[in-house]
């Protein structure tokens, strides 16, 4: 059973990462650079060369991050990730008031909250784990 719930917990966590992954896909189509405050005040052209080549190197530092041979470190990255994943959400809705915010569609807001959600779940999982005293 202890190894099952390892299996969902790490499911739960990688999925909230694609989820927040291919948002990041929807947010060039959406221009959230527009939205963003270090990057709406530049250019348009600027701001989402900025936006887009900043995810280079951020994922590739997060995947590194999760995928460390230290188990402390893949630990704490899941668990800021999945802190991370529920602040965005927050910041979508606060922005939603934002002329500039696009973030209209199904999919978007599957995507964002979904992740989120995602990531509420590893988070109260991950609570559970530590407070069950099973170590995974």
């Amino acid at each position: 059973m202890r190894d099952m719930t390892y299996k969902v917990k790490e499911a739960v966590f990688y999925l909230g990462m694609g989820a927040i992954f291919t948002h990041e896909l929807d947010a060039m189509t959406n221009h959230e650079w527009r939205v963003l405050p270090l990057t709406s005040w530049m250019p348009d052209e600027t701001g989402m060369l900025v936006f887009l080549s900043a995810h280079i190197p951020l994922f590739a530092v997060l995947v590194a991050l999760v995928s460390s041979t230290n188990a402390v470190v893949r630990r704490r990255s899941k668990l800021t990730i999945s802190m991370f994943l529920v602040l965005h959400g927050v910041f979508h809705v606060l922005f939603t008031s934002d002329s500039h915010y696009e973030f209209s569609s199904m999919v978007s807001s599957v995507l964002i909250f979904g992740a989120a959600i995602l990531g509420g779940i590893y988070l109260l999982m991950e609570y559970r784990v530590k407070f069950s005293g099973q170590h995974t």
